[in-house]
């Protein structure tokens, strides 16, 4: 995996991962169409790497919202913040809940998900479920519960979409969204939550392949780093741009886009 290849990878990680297009899916397709894979096929430890610099972002946006929930697990005294800090707590233990939750889903199924990244006829099919995913979030118009009110259920039921986008094609985050949303979570909690949950996912994924990633030398750890730093770049500008899009019900339109990688996808393998 030469340098060039892994910039390009993570522009595109980085500008697929938070919209809800599945960056998975692109990353799979990319390397398909473009002979970009590693002689044992789609490189899944530079796939996770590349998140990293996803999460970086996440972590740097996002930094006064993690400060405010980590302050409130040390505020545990009466005072005019005790609901706040409150909310806070059970913002973390619904995420807790929720990583769980996606943890089992990947013990049990985890050999059989990453067998689908060598499939990307099973990516085509993902994509245009993702689409229908979107599509129909965005008729939800009854959205009024807050994420630190959402309940163990609603917490345990956005944690099973989250293990299922974990299959490359379906979005995790228009998936965590969108079951948000269906659950009646506000539409600005429902992002901020998706974009939290993401932080333990992706960190349990690097430290999965941590034996892998620790054994990276020369140019090859150089193609690396510098795709996460794309990754991470792309990713932190196109944040603001999906919770305004969250925010005024149009997530819609990734649907289509979705739709139409789907169907090109499907028409160049069969034509293969």
């Amino acid at each position: 995996m030469n340098v060039i290849n892994s910039i390009l990878m993570g522009l595109i990680q980085g500008l697929t991962e938070f919209l809800p297009i599945s960056s998975s899916g692109h990353l799979v397709l990319f390397q398909h169409f473009f002979n970009r894979q590693s002689p044992s096929g789609t490189d899944i430890s530079l796939e996770v790497f590349l998140h990293f610099g996803s999460l970086i972002a996440v972590i740097i946006y996002f930094r006064r919202d993690i400060t405010e929930l980590i302050s409130s697990l040390f505020h545990w005294k009466r005072s005019l913040d005790a609901n706040k800090h409150l909310r806070n707590r059970m913002v973390i233990v619904y995420l807790i809940i929720s990583t769980f939750v996606t943890g089992i889903i990947y013990v049990l199924a985890g050999d059989r998900i990453e067998q689908a990244f060598s499939r990307p006829l099973l990516v085509a099919v993902f994509l245009g479920v993702t689409g229908i995913i979107v599509f129909t979030s965005d008729l939800v118009k009854k959205s009024v519960i807050p994420a630190s009110g959402m309940g163990m259920l609603r917490s345990i039921i956005i944690g099973l979409g989250q293990g299922i986008a974990m299959l490359p094609g379906i979005s995790r985050s228009g998936t965590t969204i969108s079951t948000s949303l269906f659950c009646g979570i506000k539409r600005a909690d429902a992002a901020r939550f998706s974009f939290l949950l993401s932080i333990p996912a992706i960190l349990a994924a690097n430290l999965k392949e941590l034996g892998t990633l620790s054994q990276l030398q020369g140019n090859l750890l150089l193609s690396y780093l510098l795709g996460a730093l794309a990754a991470f770049i792309s990713g932190y500008l196109v944040i603001s741009l999906l919770l305004r899009l969250i925010q005024s019900s149009r997530l819609r339109y990734f649907a289509f886009y979705c739709w139409f990688i789907s169907a090109f996808t499907l028409t160049l393998l069969f034509l293969q």
